[in-house]
Formats: C-alpha cells, structure tokens, sequence
C-alpha cells in the first residue's frame, strides 16, 4: 500500500514537472501546444486519481493554472489569442473532476466543483477579452457540467449495481435458508412421525403385551439413529461449505437418500403401522442427484401425512421411470383431505408447500389433494435430461 501510494506522489511530481518544462522551456510555442502538452501529461496522474482524487484535482489546477497565467507565446498576433488556446488545458480538470463527483461524498464532490468553478472563472475573466470573456466562460461552464454528469451517471450505476448485489445476495441467503428447511422438514417429519405412534403403541400394551412393546422401542430407537445420522450429515456438509471441519479431521459423508432408499422407508412406515405397496416401471437407470432426492423427499413427505393423517393401514407407491421424465405416485384409501395437508388446512404445515417449492425448482409439476373414491394422492411429475446415449444416436 505504501508503494503504491508513494509511486501515486511520483506521478504527480512528474506532472508538475512536465508542465513546467511545456510553459517554461518552451515559452514561444502556441498556447494551444500548452493545452494539449498538459493533458496528455495528466495521464502521469493514473494512479493518484485513483488513490487521492482530491489531491490530483489540486494538481490539475495548479497545472492548468500555469499553463494560462505563464509567459504567453510572442508569436501569436494577440495575447487573447494566445490565452485562448491555453484555456483548453482546463479540460484536464474537469475530466478529474468527473472521477470526484462519482467517487467521492457528495460534500466533498460539491466543495470540489465549486472551487473547480471558481478558479477557472477568476482565471477565463482575468485573461479573456471582449466576446472571448464570454464565450471561453460559457465554454467552461459546459465542460464543468458536462464532467459532472458523467460522474453522476457513473454514481448511479455503481450504486445500482452495489443495490443488485445486496439484493442477489439476500436472495441466495433466502433460497438456501429454505432449503435448508425444506430439508430438515423432510428428514424429520416421518422419523418423528414414527416415534410418536411407536411410543403411544408400547405405552399403551407396556403392561399386557410386552413384546409388541419392546419392538415399539426398537423402531423407535431405530428411527431415532436415523434421523440423528441425517442430522449430523447435513450440519456436517454446512458447516464444510465454508472450508472448516467439526473436528480434528472431517468426517465422509453418507450419500443423500435416494429412490433406492425408497424400500427402507417402506419398512420404517410399515413399522408404524401402514404397509406400503411399493411398484416400479420402465427402465431403471441412475438419476441426477437432485431429482433423486428431490422424489425421495416426495414420497418421504406423502408417507409421513398417511402415517399422521389418513387413518389407514395400507397405501400404494408409484415409481415410472419415463424416457424425458420420472413420476412419483403415492395413493391411499384413508380419510383424503381430513388432514392430509390440503387446501382443507393449510396452516398446519409445510409438507405439501415444500413438496412443490422442491418440484418447481426442478421444472416439473405436483399435484396433491382428496380423490374423489376416497383417500388422498400426491403425484409428482419431474423432468429427466436427455441420456447421453440417445444425443449420440441423434447425430
């Protein structure tokens, strides 16, 4: 930092030596040879611009100043011709200028064009004449609103654009957070669903049938692990997000669940009291990750409201794998939108919401309410990518 800083000074050091040598050394050259050798010596000013806008706006004027109030070329017919031209170094001014007012407070940014202003009508009335008086103030104002609207558009935009950021970034922490909620919704949802019937079943034949409650404990033991494995793979995998480990060393993570997870869940639900029928069509083949959790998820979430809500012993699964896309069937016999997470009650949860908040991200489309038989269906209906092996064949 302090290099560069000190190499910003040099480059303005250098400016004023250049303009120096262009007013001094070369004191019978058109006053219009000033003007251009002075902005083309403002390029030495790159870096303190950047770094020190406020003080390269003071060296631009006191280098413009001195190619105007410096020992005027006595080959020209008139000194206001002469003035004339060296007017023209101004516009090294007013292009710092415009960096001022796009980068700088707007206090700092008005103080600098009123002085900007000032110093060049004091310099244009104490060495213009006549109709140039006017015309060179006129042309000076111009060039001072001009450099300054520049600079307010490029505020704007920088602003706007700082403005998108914030608003990509909240939307990135939102859509993750929902993520994240739809994630540990579904991973919890059934697994304590499960527990709550369990223990309410063994409280209830703890005295006259110890068996059957025994192996309520054991569901409910089984399905506790599981869910705490869940649990600590996904705080794992955020917490690894950002480059740090739990521990001493990172623990592998287990694969997300999938559709060939699809029987375990059948057996835990069975556990709790309703046996799942669970039938498979068309060829199957590996899925992308995301649509394969995506339909676990659904069928997870469906399982869950037919242990909770339906008031039945039995319901069916349907798995289609598609050519262009996978359908996810889940039906049941119970007692439909009682309290399957319809538009009946939509305030008691999130599991229909979440199925199709996951559905909608993945392009596909859900369906979800009463039969009119009886009994509740979910049906989800995802977009599969073409395989690989059919665009070979296409070509």
């Amino acid at each position: 930092m302090t290099r560069t800083k000190a190499m910003a000074w040099v480059g303005g050091a250098s400016y004023l030596l250049m303009v120096g040598l262009l007013v001094w050394g070369a004191p019978e050259a058109p006053g219009t040879v000033h003007a251009a050798g002075s902005l083309l010596a403002v390029s030495l000013l790159a870096g303190m611009v950047r770094r020190m806008p406020l003080s390269a706006l003071a060296m631009t004027l006191i280098g413009s100043t001195a190619v105007v109030a410096g020992p005027p070329s006595a080959a020209q017919e008139s000194l206001a011709a002469s003035y004339q031209g060296q007017f023209l170094s101004y516009l090294a001014v007013d292009l710092v200028l415009g960096f001022v007012v796009a980068t700088r407070a707007r206090r700092a940014s008005i103080v600098a064009v009123a002085v900007s202003f000032t110093v060049q009508l004091l310099l244009i009335g104490g060495f213009a004449h006549g109709d140039d008086l006017t015309v060179n103030g006129v042309i000076a104002l111009l060039a001072i609103a001009a450099s300054c609207m520049a600079g307010l558009l490029t505020r704007e935009r920088r602003e706007h654009a700082a403005a998108l950021r914030s608003q990509e970034v909240a939307e990135a922490v939102t859509a993750e957070r929902l993520r994240i909620a739809r994630e540990l919704h579904d991973m919890v949802a059934h697994s304590i669903g499960i527990i709550a019937i369990q223990a309410g079943v063994g409280s209830r034949v703890i005295q006259t049938q110890p068996a059957e409650a025994g192996e309520a404990l054991r569901t409910i033991e089984a399905a506790s692990r599981q869910t705490l494995s869940s649990l600590r793979r996904t705080l794992v995998a955020l917490r690894q997000a950002d480059g740090g480990a739990i521990g001493p060393e990172r623990s592998p993570l287990a694969p997300s669940p999938g559709l060939s997870n699809v029987g375990q869940l059948a057996a835990a639900t069975a556990d709790a009291g309703v046996r799942v029928d669970v039938r498979r069509s068309g060829e199957q083949r590996p899925l992308p990750a995301d649509v394969d959790l995506a339909a676990y998820r659904i069928v997870q979430e469906a399982l869950t409201n037919v242990v909770r809500h339906a008031d039945t012993g039995r319901c069916r699964v349907a798995i289609d794998f598609g050519d262009e896309e996978l359908s996810v069937e889940v039906v049941d016999d119970g007692c439909g939108a009682t309290g399957n997470g319809s538009a009946a009650r939509p305030a008691q949860g999130f599991g229909i919401v979440g199925m199709r908040e996951r559905v909608g991200l993945l392009g596909g489309h859900l369906s979800a309410g009463p039969r009119p038989e009886g009994g509740f269906r979910v049906a989800a209906r995802l977009p599969l990518p073409e395989p690989a092996g059919s665009a070979v064949e296409a070509r």
